[in-house]
């Protein structure tokens, strides 16, 4: 008995050894990156998400680039990768999307925004088309040029209910701040009549994009997949008021897709609320976090916040009001504050890359990528990049005055590129500059505790960054 016990046993190692080398030495034609694939299922997943204590590039990158090179396989959340450090590789990559590659995200923030299915396939081409096209109409250079002075006393409002607040964590406040506003212009959302604070429905589901997508009682991911139902709920309710009683209709982005739905076939009563989902989800992140390592930067240097005063100072000096608001050209003219947000921007990557899924077997430098594998291309490795921005994490926004266009369009990638290059940009990089201006013309600011930030992989603020706002005379 005790002999065919044994045998059992040993029968059992040989198969989970055999299935674990075959996870770490999968067979293609052509040769893979070196790397490692870690353990079946799980991968390298644990060490992804353990923080890194700074604003560097993340230590599960950059270790393995010090021992694989700038191009390596690994394998997260299940999936086969291959990571790219590489600028040649990733632009190759990017510049071949449609034939050679695909959009693709990792199976958690999929079935967020339920990218399965006929909608996943639609999604990489017409889809995405129809959604850019509709964002540049609402969110473009021409809609902002009108929206401008709603920008600016939205951050009036805000700001002052901030100073009259104490000290205030600026991350909490500058979150909500935003996501109602955006809301606002996309669904008509109210956030002072609303019984659901939809803000804090997008916090509680942030940090669960790389976790196991196990949607059962108890985890997390279940968690946050019901506050995507309730959110969901609520935006298609909103949708079918509108479709029922006209007189609800505003001339807003949802109304543009309500009147496309004659024409575009995907755009049904559930993929509308999916589509408004997930372009209120980009601006509310990566704005906030934009704006909250802001706060960091100016208050760790007083230098930098003393000639954004003098720019702004100057702007209003030059009006025949001074009470007047900010105008389309003033914000153009703003040099000292688009290197502050350029080089903010820059050190923040707030997104740990972008992912590509590969269509077919294909080779670039030296290697080959695999069908069915996902291609992680790291652009904030060329953002961080000591050789081209010397002391890369240290915050200085004078080096823009020496940087050329050249050089700026290779290694500068805030918003992705290519094809799909985030079609709100401009709309961030304006609220980004209204608020300065704002700020540094109406108020005095002191931080009174917190400031220390880590990657995980994403950015977060620990105890947070508590901000004391006293308006000036």
């Amino acid at each position: 008995m005790w002999a065919i016990g044994l045998v059992v046993v040993a029968l059992v190692v040989i198969y989970y050894t055999h299935m674990i080398f075959k996870w770490r030495s999968p067979k293609i034609e052509g040769v893979l990156p070196p790397g490692s694939m870690g353990w079946p299922l799980v991968g390298e997943t644990l060490q992804f998400i353990i923080p890194g204590k700074s604003l560097d590039l993340h230590p599960f990158v950059k270790k393995r680039m010090q021992k694989y090179g700038p191009i390596f396989k690994t394998s997260l959340v299940g999936r086969p990768i291959i990571v790219s450090t590489d600028y040649e590789m990733n632009k190759y990559i990017l510049q071949h999307e449609g034939t050679l590659v695909e959009l693709w995200y990792l199976d958690s923030f999929a079935k967020f925004f339920a990218l399965e299915g006929e909608t996943r396939v639609n999604a990489i081409g017409t889809v995405h088309k129809y959604l850019r096209s509709i964002t540049l109409n609402h969110f473009g250079v021409e809609s902002l040029k009108s929206m401008l002075p709603k920008i600016e006393d939205m951050l009036h409002t805000n700001l002052a209910k901030w100073a009259s607040q104490g000290p205030v964590d600026v991350k909490q406040v500058i979150s909500v701040m935003v996501f109602n506003f955006t809301a606002n212009k996309i669904f008509g959302y109210d956030a002072e009549n609303s019984k659901e604070k939809l803000s804090e429905n997008y916090t509680k589901i942030l940090n669960s994009f790389i976790s196991l997508p196990l949607n059962i009682p108890g985890t997390s991911f279940h968690k946050c997949m019901q506050d995507r139902e309730k959110m969901l709920k609520l935006l298609k309710d909103t949708l079918m008021e509108r479709l029922n009683d006209p007189s609800k209709r505003r001339g807003d982005f949802l109304d543009q897709a309500i009147d496309d739905m004659k024409t575009e076939k995907f755009l049904t009563v559930d993929f509308i609320p999916q589509q408004m989902f997930g372009i209120l989800f980009a601006s509310f992140e990566s704005m906030s976090t934009t704006l909250t390592l802001t706060f960091k930067f100016l208050t760790e240097n007083p230098r930098v916040v003393e000639e954004l005063r003098a720019e702004h100072e100057a702007i209003v000096k030059k009006r025949e009001n001074p009470n007047s608001g900010l105008t389309w050209d003033e914000y153009r003219s703003m040099t000292f504050t688009q290197m502050v947000v350029n080089e903010t921007l820059r050190i923040s990557n707030i997104p740990p890359g972008l992912f590509r899924k590969a269509l077919k077997d294909f080779q670039v430098k030296g290697y080959t990528v695999p069908a069915g594998w996902t291609v992680m291309l790291v652009t904030p490795a060329i953002q961080l990049n000591p050789d081209t921005f010397k002391d890369p994490v240290t915050f200085n926004p004078w080096r823009w005055n020496d940087l050329d266009q050249v050089t700026i369009s290779k290694n500068f990638m805030p918003f992705g590129g290519g094809t799909r290059q985030c079609a709100g940009a401009e709309y961030s990089k304006l609220v980004l500059s209204t608020f300065l201006h704002v700020l540094v013309t109406n108020y005095s600011f002191t931080k009174v505790k917190g400031g220390e930030v880590s990657r995980t992989p994403i950015i977060s603020f620990g105890d947070g960054i508590h901000i004391k706002f006293t308006a000036r005379n």
